[in-house]
């Protein structure tokens, strides 16, 4: 049974947690598409490709395959109960209460670390337009119009969440029917050099060895980072059971298109080896076709992606938070919401925290953001293993009559979602190997043990609050 704290005494959270459901269909979609693109597509993949050339191509593929298995998993998991804190709930669920505590805060702990990086990678983009400008005054721009729109309503999020998904979608369509033109017809300046051929004639398809394409790895998932927000937006979906499964199943076909699908234009028409890391792709692939605007356009479209960011961000920390606070592991007054049915405070603490990261990135290196996005690719891992090993939980549940089957069920057996497992190990494997990422290793124990004691200790205060272990003795 779920908790939450009133006036010292612990009591059922009802299953209607007080949110307006007012995300529909279109919504829910939109924001689906939006979470599998963000600026480690049109960013990170530059230094992806000067790493490992086309191959990189295989890699989005099998970390796609890998995203679609968590994504049903989590599917099977919201029709069998959606709710707003849904990684933590079903953790603590299926997997005990000390693993829904530490999911929880680690969710909040990603989306405020992206918020931070996010918000100032946004202000690094408009000065593109606006170089006069002071960095730190534009990020608190954005900042507090983001933290406006998410406390007025949910409908607000959602539609600024679709528009913003539009942009990027629109944007990648765009430049991928053009890529199709200047391979098929000739035109452009790049109409003599761009062919197909160009995946494997310069060095061939692994021009730098396999090994170097499984360590992309890592950079590949930091970009499906945020595809698991659909799950977060349970609590407010006018129709979960039909609206979320719908959204999981189109997920293929998105990536498909706007990943595989744009990267084997892009290295149709540019040769790999001219790419740079720290370049986007798409800037220096429309480039050499000779679109005038090019830089502009792609330069609006990444400052799209990382406000899109950190929207979610302050939407799924509010959250997040609120949950932990309605259970007790949070302070109380997390908990309550506004006039418009949103968690309010908890989204002020949350902005409040990416307002830190606004000043910190103004201090230090440019080099922060790589490790804060390290930091969160972690997180990241963390939550997705916690999907998987919570629905292969529930799947012994329903099948043996303990719990009521889902009306969504995720494909194959067990044996999927473990070797889903496994190449989350493999890639938090990766991120120790590679000196540039290792930092966020050394982060992560020590948030780890920042949880292990503020468990403790609120377990010293109140045992009811963080039990030992609260599942029923049937496993679940």
């Amino acid at each position: 049974m779920t908790q939450q704290v009133t006036d010292g005494t612990v009591e059922p959270v009802p299953e209607e947690e007080g949110y307006q459901r007012g995300l529909g269909s279109r919504q829910i979609q939109m924001i689906a598409i939006g979470g599998a693109i963000g600026t480690g597509l049109f960013l990170g993949a530059g230094t992806a490709i000067s790493k490992a050339g086309p191959s990189l191509i295989l890699s989005y593929a099998v970390a796609g395959v890998v995203i679609f298995v968590i994504m049903r998993a989590l599917g099977e998991l919201l029709t069998y109960r959606p709710v707003s804190g849904s990684f933590a709930e079903y953790a603590r669920e299926f997997l005990g209460p000390f693993a829904g505590f530490v999911t929880g805060w680690t969710y909040w702990l990603f989306w405020v670390v992206t918020g931070m990086a996010e918000t100032t990678a946004a202000a690094v983009y408009v000065r593109f337009w606006a170089p006069g400008i002071p960095q730190w005054t534009t990020a608190l721009v954005f900042l507090v119009l983001l933290y406006a729109a998410n406390l007025i309503s949910v409908k607000l999020f959602g539609e600024i969440e679709f528009w913003f998904s539009m942009v990027k979608v629109t944007a990648i369509l765009g430049m991928i029917l053009i890529g199709v033109g200047v391979l098929t017809l000739g035109f452009s300046d790049a109409g003599d050099t761009a062919s197909i051929t160009n995946l494997w004639q310069d060095g061939g398809f692994f021009p730098k060895g396999v090994g170097a394409t499984v360590m992309t790895l890592q950079i590949v998932m930091f970009a499906y980072v945020g595809v698991e927000l659909v799950g977060v937006t349970a609590g407010e979906s006018e129709d979960p059971e039909k609206t979320l499964p719908r959204a999981i199943n189109t997920l293929p076909l998105r990536i498909a298109l706007f990943y595989l699908g744009a990267l084997v234009v892009i290295l149709s028409l540019v040769p790999w080896s001219e790419f740079q890391p720290g370049v986007s792709p798409f800037v220096a692939a429309f480039g050499k076709v000779g679109i005038p605007a090019a830089a502009g356009i792609v330069n609006f479209v990444v400052l799209t992606a990382a406000l899109s960011s950190c929207n979610s961000g302050m939407y799924s920390t509010g959250r997040m938070l609120r949950d932990l606070a309605l259970r007790g592991q949070a302070p109380g007054r997390l908990t309550r919401l506004n006039a418009r049915r949103t968690p309010a405070a908890a989204i002020t603490v949350s902005c409040l925290l990416m307002g830190v990261g606004v000043v910190l990135n103004y201090c230090v290196p440019e080099r922060a953001f790589q490790y804060i996005t390290s930091v969160a690719t972690v997180c990241g891992l963390w939550t997705w293993g916690a999907i998987l090993a919570s629905q292969i939980r529930y799947r012994a549940a329903w099948t043996s009559g303990r719990l009521p089957a889902p009306s969504f069920r995720a494909p194959g057996g067990n044996w999927s979602r473990v070797l889903a497992l496994a190449f989350l190990a493999l890639v938090a494997v990766l991120i120790g190997v590679d000196p540039d990422t290792r930092i966020s290793l050394y982060v992560f124990p020590a948030w780890a043990l920042f949880l292990v004691v503020g468990y403790a200790v609120l377990r010293r205060r109140d045992p009811a609050l963080a039990p030992v272990d609260s599942r029923p003795e049937d496993g679940r």
